[in-house]
C-alpha cells in the first residue's frame, strides 16, 4: 500500500462521528445539523431540466473529453467576463473538473515534484497552506509526497494569514500554495494587498498558487469578493502565472451532487494538469456538462440564493452574538464562532443537550507554531432552510445561557 496513506488524519466528519459516538441527543428535541456544509437551498429548476433533456437525448452515448465541451468552456469564459471583466482563453485557460475538491487533490498530484537534485536534494516539497482549512489541502500535499507547512489565522485581523511571517527558507523548499478566498472557515476574502505579495512570492521562489473559490458567490457586502485570477489582471499579470483558480457549482447553484466546477489560469499549467487528468480517468459527464451550461449561463437562480443566505445571516447572526463572539463574515455560509473553553466540549454538550451538530474548530485546524488556531472556535453552516437555522440558534442560545447559570 501507498505508505502516505498512514500519514493521513481522520476527517473532521469522522471525529465528530466518534466524538458523538457515545452520546444520547435529548429525544424530545428533533436534530438540526449546522455541522457540514452541503447546500440545501432547492436546485433550480434550469438545471434540473437541462440534466433531464441531455439525458433523454443523446447525452450517454458517447465517451466524453477531458478537456469538456467547447460550448461548456464557452459559457465559463463568458462567466469569468461577466464576473471579474475577465478575457480568458476556453481552449488553453480554461479546463472543467468534477467539482474543486477532486480538482485541488489532483492539482497537487500534478505540481509536487520531490527534489532529485540541488540545494534541495532529497527533501520533501513543501506546500504551504492556511491553518484552520479544508482538510483536501492536508492529504493532497502527503499523497503527493510532499510536507504542509501551516499558516496559522490571526483572530486579530479577520483571520487573515500571515504569509510575510514566513520564512524564506520555506518559501524556497515550497512548490505549491493553497490559498482560500472567500475562506472556510472564517469567510475572510483576500485584499489586492495580499494578493500582491503573494505573487511577489511567487515570482521570487517558483512555487505555484492554487486558489480556492468555491464560496465566492455567497457575500454580504454590497462589493463581490475579489477573485484571483482578477487580482493577478489589476497587477499586470493576464498571463495569470503561477496562479490557477477553482470554483464549483455546488454553493453557487445548490448542486453538491452534480460535481461541477471548473479551474482557470497559468495555460502551461492547465497543459499539464489536463495530460494528467486524461490519463487519471476525470473527464466530465455530458449529462453534466450541459446541466453546468444552464447553471453558468444564468445569474437569477445566484441572485436569489445569495438573498436567502443574507436574510439568514441577518436574523441569526445577531442572536448568536449576544451568548458567542461572533460576527458577520464577508463572505461564504458559515459562522466561525469563539466560545469559552473547550470547542470539542461545548459541541458534544450542545449535542446532548440540545440535540444541535456544531463542528469544533479545533478539527479543521492542526496545532502549528505551539498553537491550534481553531480551538475555542465552533464552525456553524447556516445551509438550512431560515426557519430552521433560527431555531438551531435559539438552542445555541439557551444552551449558553444555562452553561453560564450553572
Amino acid at each position: 500500500m501507498n505508505p502516505h496513506l498512514s500519514l493521513l488524519q481522520a476527517y473532521p466528519f469522522e471525529r465528530l462521528r466518534q466524538l458523538f459516538a457515545t452520546v444520547t441527543p435529548n429525544p424530545d428535541l428533533r436534530p438540526i445539523s449546522l455541522g457540514i456544509g452541503e447546500p440545501r437551498h432547492a436546485t433550480p429548476a434550469l438545471i434540473k431540466q437541462s440534466y433531464c433533456d441531455a439525458i433523454m437525448g443523446a447525452g450517454l452515448a458517447g465517451y466524453p473529453a477531458t478537456a469538456g465541451d467547447p460550448p461548456l468552456r464557452g459559457a465559463i469564459a463568458s462567466w469569468l467576463q461577466r464576473r471579474y471583466r475577465l478575457e480568458v482563453n476556453p481552449a488553453s485557460q480554461i479546463l472543467p473538473v468534477n467539482g474543486s475538491r477532486e480538482a485541488l487533490f489532483a492539482f497537487a498530484q500534478t505540481v509536487l515534484a520531490p527534489s532529485a537534485s540541488g540545494a534541495h536534494s532529497g527533501t520533501k516539497p513543501l506546500v504551504v497552506c492556511p491553518n484552520p482549512f479544508y482538510q483536501i489541502y492536508e492529504g493532497a500535499a502527503l499523497l503527493g509526497g510532499g510536507e504542509p507547512y501551516f499558516v496559522n489565522s490571526d483572530p486579530q485581523r479577520n483571520f487573515a494569514q500571515d504569509w510575510a511571517s514566513v520564512p524564506d527558507t520555506v518559501w524556497a523548499r515550497t512548490q505549491l500554495l493553497f490559498v482560500c478566498s472567500p475562506g472556510n472557515p472564517a469567510g475572510a476574502v483576500m485584499p489586492l494587498s495580499e494578493w500582491k505579495l503573494l505573487f511577489g512570492l511567487s515570482d521570487r521562489f517558483g512555487f505555484a498558487i492554487a486558489c480556492d473559490e468555491c464560496y465566492s458567490e455567497i457575500y454580504f457586502r454590497d462589493e463581490a469578493p475579489l477573485g484571483g485570477l482578477e487580482a493577478a489582471a489589476r497587477l499586470g499579470r493576464a498571463d495569470f502565472k503561477n496562479l490557477v483558480a477553482f470554483t464549483s457549482l455546488s454553493k453557487r447553484s445548490n448542486v453538491p451532487g452534480m460535481r461541477s466546477g471548473f479551474c482557470a489560469g497559468d495555460a502551461a499549467l492547465i497543459k499539464q494538469f489536463l495530460l494528467y487528468r486524461t490519463y487519471h480517468g476525470s473527464a466530465m459527464s455530458p449529462v453534466v456538462q450541459s446541466a453546468s451550461i444552464a447553471a453558468w449561463n444564468d445569474e437569477d437562480h445566484v441572485l436569489d440564493n445569495r438573498a436567502q443566505y443574507r436574510q439568514k445571516f441577518a436574523r441569526i447572526t445577531p442572536l448568536l452574538a449576544t451568548v458567542l463572539d461572533v460576527a458577520l463574515p464577508d463572505a461564504g455560509f458559515y459562522l466561525w464562532a469563539g466560545v469559552q473553553g473547550s470547542d470539542v466540549d461545548f459541541a458534544r454538550d450542545l449535542y446532548a443537550a440540545y440535540n444541535v451538530t456544531v463542528l469544533p474548530g479545533s478539527y479543521l485546524a492542526r496545532e502549528a507554531h505551539g498553537v491550534n488556531p481553531g480551538a475555542g472556535r465552533i464552525r456553524m453552516a447556516l445551509v438550512a432552510q431560515g426557519d430552521e437555522c433560527l431555531e438551531a440558534a435559539q438552542r445555541i442560545v439557551a444552551f449558553v445561557q444555562a452553561r453560564k447559570a450553572s
